[in-house]
């Protein structure tokens, strides 16, 4: 006797949380902001599923000619300011205070910021929100 086979019932990934269509909605938004952002030493797209840069010293892409170039990274969030901003209905200072916090880590490093990863913990997508806060 064979042992019948059990089937778990099939879950998509909306039902996860995951909603694809509000995420590629929001790289429409995003796509004419971000455009503005790119130079020479970015390569690949907007949406892919991570961040390609050029490390290409000998053609001179760099404000410096770096003799020992080390690359240098730093995360960081604007943590309970995204509660004012949200009480206040000012979603647009969000990203601007984003980016500032990590380029000053970097800049106290004594580095040139060359490129900026996003990361938004959020509960929702909801797609003109994350537009407005990255505005």
């Amino acid at each position: 006797m064979v042992p019948e086979e059990k089937t778990s019932p099939s879950i998509t990934y909306k039902q996860t949380g995951v909603d694809i269509e509000a995420g590629q909605k929001v790289v429409d938004l995003i796509r004419p902001m971000v455009k503005r952002t790119r130079t020479a030493r970015v390569m690949g797209g907007l949406g892919g599923f991570a961040g390609m840069f050029r490390l290409d010293f000998n053609e001179k892409l760099f404000k410096q000619n770096y003799r020992d170039p080390v690359l240098v990274a730093c995360t960081d969030s604007v943590g309970t300011k995204m509660l004012v901003a949200i009480r206040m209905k000012k979603l647009d200072t969000i990203g601007i205070d984003c980016v500032a916090m990590n380029v000053n880590d970097m800049l106290a490093q004594g580095a040139e910021p060359l490129f900026f990863l996003d990361y938004l913990a959020l509960d929702k997508v909801e797609p003109e929100k994350i537009a407005e806060m990255i505005k």
